[in-house]
């Protein structure tokens, strides 16, 4: 008979880390799995499915959780399972207000310390979103507004803001994905950010700072039709 394939795990690593980029396939693709509700609010999620499924081994399944639980977006219950979050406007609202904060810090910091490179990069999501735009294409958009945030975390170089506002992302990305064929406008949503990624590419950090109150202030009228 065969030898049956080994799943990767993450026992013995060297300092690069080969373990550390299972963790983050496995966080990458459950993360987005529970943001595009395949797995929806309440559901039960395994280890033992989850790496199955996606071919990873537990300990980098766990890690992916655990970093998912952080971040508010499953529950761990010791000796039960591990749920998926449920939803809450409300509390989507409170979100809000930290995360204006956060946001103006990042777009004004990241116009002034961004690499050439990150530049480069926020013109091309800046050009994809105002593709996604034109097209209305929704999971073209979730995807960028990921990249997005990724990269206006990483352009503040910054540790202390790119914690916290890691926090958020995926809370907010789902609440998005969760409602916005009632109330949103997607196009109006995908121009917002691309004006904000082109500010902090063009070094404006006062242009930045002004984009990034404008695309909250959207994202808030947005959250309130939600609860009404």
């Amino acid at each position: 008979m065969a030898q049956q394939k080994k799943k990767s795990t993450n026992t013995v690593i060297d300092a690069g880390g080969v373990a550390a980029s299972l963790t983050d396939r496995a966080y990458a693709v459950i993360e987005e799995m529970i943001v595009m509700l395949q797995f929806k609010p309440g559901a039960v999620l395994s280890e033992t499915a989850l790496s199955d499924r996606l071919d990873i081994g537990r300990t980098p399944i766990r890690e992916a959780l655990q970093r998912l639980a952080r971040e508010g977006l499953v529950v761990i219950l010791p000796r039960k399972g591990i749920l998926v979050s449920e939803i809450n406007p409300r509390n989507q609202l409170l979100l809000l207000e930290v995360r204006r904060e956060l946001e103006r810090l990042l777009a004004r910091t990241g116009a002034i310390r961004c690499t050439e490179d990150e530049r480069r990069q926020f013109f091309e999501i800046a050009d994809g979103m105002e593709q996604a735009a034109r097209n209305n294409d929704d999971i073209n958009f979730m995807r960028l507004d990921d990249a997005f945030n990724q990269l206006i975390a990483e352009a503040a170089h910054n540790d202390y803001t790119a914690r916290a506002i890691g926090l958020m992302n995926g809370l907010s990305r789902r609440f998005w994905y969760m409602h916005y064929k009632e109330t949103a406008d997607l196009p109006l949503a995908a121009r917002l950010h691309a004006n904000l990624a082109r500010r902090i590419a063009e070094g404006d950090p006062d242009g930045a700072a002004a984009a990034a109150d404008k695309l909250v202030d959207y994202v808030e009228v947005f959250t309130r039709g939600t609860v009404g």
